[in-house]
Formats: structure tokens, sequence, C-alpha cells
């Protein structure tokens, strides 16, 4: 699957290093809303394209997962800053 790296120069793979990442960091680095949210751009970094299958909880299970996360995120950031805006 990653046998494109034994091709790559040194500064291809440098570039792909810092490419990853930025990705990575762009999703670390996600607040408020985008939070909740699947992240299609961290997974285009990867070079084989696919499209993702997404299995979908029925409403009560994925209401109780939203819950279960964000009562982890308590646990994990009890300081964290509260973000009041609504989602759009």
């Amino acid at each position: 699957m990653d046998d494109d790296l034994n091709k790559m120069s040194r500064e291809r793979l440098v570039a792909e290093i810092k490419t990853l990442r930025a990705g990575i960091r762009k999703h670390r680095d996600s607040t408020g809303h985008d939070l909740c949210w699947h992240h299609p751009r961290l997974w285009n970094l990867l070079p084989e394209q696919v499209t993702p299958s997404v299995a979908i909880p029925p409403w009560p299970a994925f209401f109780r997962g939203c819950i279960a996360y964000r009562e982890a995120l308590e646990r994990e950031q009890p300081n964290a800053e509260v973000f009041p805006e609504e989602y759009e």
C-alpha cells in the first residue's frame, strides 16, 4: 500500500511529511462544531483515493454517542473554553 514511498526522493519524502503534518495539525486544532464532523480532507492526504463507506447510527444511538463524546471532552479537557455559538 505504501510502496510509493520507496520511489520518492528525500526531498519528496520531506514534502510529503510536511503535508501530512499540516493535515494532522489542522485536524488536531479543530474546535467548536468542527469537532463533530468527519474529516475527508484529512483522509484525502492518503495516496489511495477511496470513497469511505460511512455507516450512520440510528438517531438515539447517534445522540448517545454525541453525549459520550462531549462527556469525554469534559473529563479530558475540564478547563477548555466554552464555544457558545449555535451550529448553522
